[in-house]
């Protein structure tokens, strides 16, 4: 959800060309920037915000419940994990496991730009999975992916678009473990920390709609379809139902007030679970709920990389990444004391606590769309190629995402 809501944010950006950035930020962090930066950007997916004065609509009633006839057994988390780097520098997209550390690649997607009307588009994502069968991946046809820590099981949503059918997929026999039925369409999936509970943010229409012609393509103008979430209890097969209407962009002219101008606002987890977070297109950029949709105030002590359920915080706790930028670098978590530089453009997770995956650039880097998955140490003297470089740029381009081993 997120991730791919601040990638495809960034994308959309460069892909309309309306700022700079207002496209391949949409699909990279930078679609989401203060209000002084690339606004517009933040309109397209990936992929997201909640307003403060948000009103939520009978979130104090009792839930829908939807509530099939058995449960599952999750297959278990690997004990331990394994840890090793695993790369494939030679195919664009990956046909091999891409991992480091702690993470690895469990899915990647692309986009394209689809026309429905002699002023509107769509955008579409075509989603490939991690294949445990063969270390490598396989395109689905899903309208969503998430997969679970330990890349055991991935929930999908069923059909084109936004889907009210959620399943919970086995990812060694590739079968379906059970089918969850909702009443209300939902147009993203994101699994929660534990690995339990399945997040899956419900939308009356499709979200990711531009309007425009030619190089005039821009997010379409108005408040997001967002109409609330389900929280999905994955092994007891219940899925429970909060409305929470989207946050508003009325707050576009008060630097002080969070809003969101975007049409997909997906929803997502606290580093512990125990609460929600809708992003904005404002710093903070996200702003919290409890699990059934009441305002929180942010968990004291979490960093997180922007707009992502990732932790920034190293896994020791010393460490703390930093922003988007060339170079990047890293802080002493309790001194703000820089640790090191390093030569990225962004910084996405850490692998463990000396090294972290980022996205590195081609060369000298010249081209910042000329870029790739690296592992690079704290101190930016050691780097490893993990991906080949690709232009991001460009229509297809493979959008990774990140989980937890």
């Amino acid at each position: 959800m997120t991730r791919v809501l601040r990638e495809t944010l960034r994308e959309w950006a460069d892909e309309t060309r309306v700022p700079h950035d207002l496209a391949d930020r949409a699909l990279r962090r930078r679609a989401w920037k203060p209000v002084g930066m690339v606004v517009l950007a933040v309109g397209l997916v990936a992929a997201i915000a909640v307003s403060a004065a948000v009103g939520l609509r009978d979130v104090h009633n009792a839930p829908d419940t939807v509530r099939p006839a058995n449960g599952i057994t999750l297959p278990a988390r690997p004990s331990p994990a394994p840890t090793d780097v695993r790369t494939d520098t030679e195919h664009s997209p990956p046909t091999k496991l891409i991992a480091a550390g702690r993470m690895a690649v469990s899915a990647y997607y692309t986009i394209r730009r689809e026309k429905i009307s002699d002023n509107e588009q769509r955008v579409r994502y075509t989603w490939s999975l991690y294949d445990p069968r063969n270390d490598g991946y396989e395109e689905t046809q899903w309208a969503w992916v998430d997969v679970a820590p330990g890349l055991q099981v991935a929930a999908v949503l069923e059909g084109d678009l936004i889907s009210k059918r959620l399943g919970i997929l086995d990812m060694n026999t590739r079968q379906i473990l059970k089918w969850i039925d909702l009443e209300h369409p939902v147009g993203s999936v994101t699994w929660s920390p534990d690995g339990t509970k399945v997040l899956a943010t419900a939308y009356s229409s499709y979200p990711d709609i531009l309007e425009g012609k030619g190089a005039q393509v821009a997010p379409r103008p108005g408040s997001s379809p967002r109409t609330g979430y389900y929280i999905v209890d994955a092994e007891a097969g219940t899925a429970d139902y909060h409305e929470l209407p989207p946050m508003a962009d009325e707050g576009i002219n008060d630097e002080k007030k969070p809003f969101n101008m975007n049409g997909r606002q997906d929803l997502g987890w606290s580093l512990d679970g125990t609460m929600l977070w809708a992003p904005t297109s404002t710093t903070p950029d996200r702003v919290f709920y409890s699990l059934d949709g009441e305002p929180r105030e942010a968990p004291k002590g979490d960093r997180y990389v922007a707009y992502s359920g990732i932790s920034s915080t190293s896994p020791n706790g010393r460490l703390v990444l930093g922003a988007d930028g060339l170079p990047t670098k890293i802080t002493d978590a309790e001194t703000g004391q820089i640790a090191g530089r390093q030569k990225v453009l962004q910084l996405h997770a850490w692998a463990d606590d000396d090294n972290v995956i980022a996205l590195g650039c081609a060369g000298e880097c010249k081209n910042e769309f000329d870029n790739g998955l690296v592992l690079v140490s704290v101190d930016g003297q050691r780097m490893t190629q993990l991906a080949a470089n690709r232009d991001s740029n460009k229509d297809g381009a493979w959008r990774w995402v990140l989980t937890p081993r």
